[in-house]
């Protein structure tokens, strides 16, 4: 066994989901500082082997898997899009523990995939329960980027509004890569609605912001999003955020004790100039830290060692408590309201359970 523990940590530094990129990297070498200082993972170094995930899913799995293959890599983690991680499980499902990071659109049986982020039953559907409450916002229309995340994601929350008193009266969907939206946004100017989902991601949503705002929609029309973050807020700047909404389980205006010594540990480390704390670079420092959770409990990283995992076990991270529930994670949600480049956090709307 090499002294080293590998990690391939796949996170996208190009493309439309490049913006989130540097926050990623930040927070992955915090993780792995953090771990090297005292005794790594299951008693090994740790180091991290970058993985552009900006590119063609086909093409990501292909390095990853020549990784795996060579055994230059033990573990794989990081924040990506679904469509990665589709193809990621089919080229080296099983082989390694993976821990996604990024929100999803329900579960993956994948032996050794571990699911660390929200999803839509403890996101997006309590967020609309609030925004209907609070707001008066029923009638709902999805724009999302086109690939598996998206379009589950806006079929289950349709499904699940059904007999509520909110709905999604229609759906839209963009390629990834998209920066015009006049054709949605005319649409959504002759809408009977209250607001729009947004299902995109990264450049995609600051272009959609940018152009909501300048067609006057943001004046009626509220918008709610799982993905949006403090890179995306600065990416379209204060005047495309107004009426803008978050739901996730981690904030940097978050305040709570766990999110504030995570807080301080990353601006000791990066200075006033480091890229933004987000929601996306907060969880690739989850993942690799639940990585040694799982060496901690087990005594190693293998696929089978990671059976011990059971469902119920608790630990502590940024976000707070987390639950583990088969392979997915059960964790505190929080509805945050955009204010300029800042998000004001609204009310919790998912608890640990």
């Amino acid at each position: 066994m090499r002294d080293v523990l590998s990690i391939a940590f796949v996170v996208p530094m190009g493309g439309p989901t490049g913006i989130y990129g540097p926050s990623c990297l930040a927070c992955g070498q915090l993780a792995v500082e953090q771990l090297n200082a005292r005794d790594g993972i299951a008693g090994r170094q740790v180091e991290l082997v970058h993985v552009d995930a900006g590119r063609a899913p086909s093409v990501v799995a292909a390095e990853v898997g020549r990784l795996v293959d060579s055994g230059r890599v033990d573990a794989v983690a990081g924040w990506h899009i679904s469509a990665v991680r589709v193809a990621l499980t089919q080229r080296i499902g099983g082989r390694v523990i993976y821990a996604f990071a990024a929100m999803h659109e329900g579960s993956d049986d994948t032996p050794g995939v571990f699911m660390l982020g929200e999803r839509p039953v403890n996101q997006l559907l309590p967020a609309t329960r609030w925004m209907r409450s609070e707001l008066g916002a029923d009638r709902w229309v999805v724009v999302g980027n086109d690939y598996v995340y998206p379009r589950v994601t806006g079929g289950t929350a349709r499904r699940a509004l059904t007999g509520t008193g909110s709905s999604i009266v229609d759906e839209a969907y963009v390629p990834l890569g998209t920066s015009d939206f006049r054709g949605v946004l005319a649409d959504l100017d002759r809408s009977a609605i209250d607001g729009v989902i947004m299902l995109l991601m990264g450049q995609d949503a600051v272009h959609f912001n940018r152009q909501f705002a300048r067609a006057g929609l943001s004046d009626r029309l509220l918008r709610l999003s799982p993905a949006i973050e403090e890179n995306t807020l600065l990416g379209a700047g204060a005047d495309a955020n107004n009426g803008l909404y978050a739901a996730a389980a981690y904030f940097d205006a978050l305040g709570t004790v766990e999110s504030g010594e995570f807080a301080r540990e990353y601006n000791a480390r990066f200075g006033p100039w480091a890229p933004a704390l987000n929601a996306v670079g907060e969880s690739c420092y989850e993942a690799i830290h639940f990585l040694a959770r799982v060496g901690r409990v087990t005594g190693s990283i293998d696929v089978s060692a990671a059976a011990a995992m059971t469902s119920g076990h608790f630990y502590d991270s940024p976000r707070g408590l987390l639950r583990l529930a088969g392979n997915l994670v059960d964790q505190d949600v929080y509805l945050a309201a955009a204010h300029g480049l800042d998000f004001q956090i609204q009310a919790q709307i998912a608890h640990t359970t």
